[in-house]
C-alpha cells in the first residue's frame, strides 16, 4: 500500500532519514515510534508530500508520491485522511462545521446531505450532541476526536496520525487508541500511527517501527518488538517501563 524505498531527508545540514526502507500493507496499523527528532513526523509528512524526499522512492499504491504534480498529487492525496497532532480545528467554527467543511471545499455535495454525513460521522467518534459547541468547549479528547471526525468525513482508504495521544491523560489516551482500532475494523483503512506512546503503539499496531537517528532500528509486532534484540529498542521500552518479564495485554476493544 505504502512503500518507502532508500528515502533520505537533510534538514539543517542533518540527515533527518537516512536511506529507510519499509513497507505498509492494506488495513494494518502501522506504528512508527521513536524519540523526539528521530524524524517520525517527518516520514509521515514525506506519504502525503507535505515533505518531498532528497533521495529514494515513496510509492502510494503503485503512485510515486514524489513526482506528482498537479491532478495525479490531488489523486494521490485524496486517498489520505490526516488527523494532526493538535486536531488544527478552526476556533470559530462549529464542530460540526468543521467537519463539515472538506465537503464544502472540495465536492459538489447538497447541504442535506452533508449534514447526514457530518451526523453519522460524529457518531462514529462518540460526538453526536457536540456539533453546535465550538472548541473551547470541549475537552483535549473530544478536540482530537473532532479532528479525526473531519479526517474520516471523505471516506479515506489511509489515516495518517501524527501523535493521537499527545497531550492527553493516560484514561483518554486510551479511548483514543479504542477509536483508532474500531475504525480499522469498521472502515477497513490502513492506518499509519506516528507516536512517542508505546503502550499505545503495543495495543494498537498490527506491526511497530521504530526509527533511531534517521535510520530503522525495528521493524516488528508487537510481541516481536517487546523481545527484540536491539538495545535501541530495549533502552526505549525501559524508559517507557515497559519489560520482557513485565505482563502485557493488548486490548483493543
Amino acid at each position: 500500500m505504502i512503500r518507502f524505498e532508500k528515502v533520505t531527508k537533510v534538514l539543517g545540514g542533518k540527515p533527518v532519514l537516512d536511506g529507510i526502507d519499509f513497507e505498509i500493507n492494506r488495513g494494518e496499523t502501522f506504528c512508527i515510534v521513536g524519540a523526539s527528532g528521530a524524524g517520525k513526523s517527518v516520514t509521515l509528512k514525506h506519504m502525503v508530500r507535505l515533505m518531498t524526499p532528497d533521495d529514494g522512492r515513496i510509492l502510494v499504491a503503485g503512485d510515486d508520491v514524489g513526482s506528482a504534480t498537479g491532478a495525479d498529487l490531488a489523486r494521490v492525496r485524496n486517498r489520505f485522511g490526516y488527523l494532526f497532532q493538535s486536531a488544527a480545528l478552526l476556533a470559530w467554527l462549529s464542530v460540526a462545521e468543521n467537519v463539515a467543511l472538506p465537503l464544502r471545499e472540495k465536492h459538489d455535495v447538497d447541504e442535506d446531505e452533508i449534514l447526514d454525513r457530518v451526523h453519522k460521522t460524529l457518531a462514529m467518534v462518540g460526538l453526536e450532541n457536540d456539533g453546535a459547541k465550538v472548541p473551547s468547549e470541549i475537552s483535549g479528547g473530544m478536540r482530537k476526536r473532532a479532528g479525526l471526525a473531519r479526517a474520516i468525513i471523505e471516506s479515506p482508504e489511509i489515516i495518517l496520525y501524527d501523535e493521537p495521544t499527545s497531550g492527553l491523560d493516560p484514561v483518554t489516551s486510551r479511548t483514543i487508541d479504542r477509536l483508532i482500532g474500531k475504525l480499522r475494523e469498521d472502515l477497513g483503512v490502513t492506518s499509519v500511527v506516528v507516536t512517542h506512546d508505546l503502550h499505545s503503539a503495543l495495543a494498537i499496531g498490527t506491526r511497530i517501527a521504530m526509527l533511531n537517528r534517521g535510520r530503522i532500528a525495528e521493524i516488528a509486532t508487537p510481541e516481536a518488538f517487546m523481545e527484540s534484540s536491539s538495545e535501541e529498542v530495549q533502552r526505549f521500552l525501559a524508559a517507557q517501563y515497559i519489560t520482557k518479564e513485565a505482563p502485557w495485554e493488548r486490548d483493543q476493544q
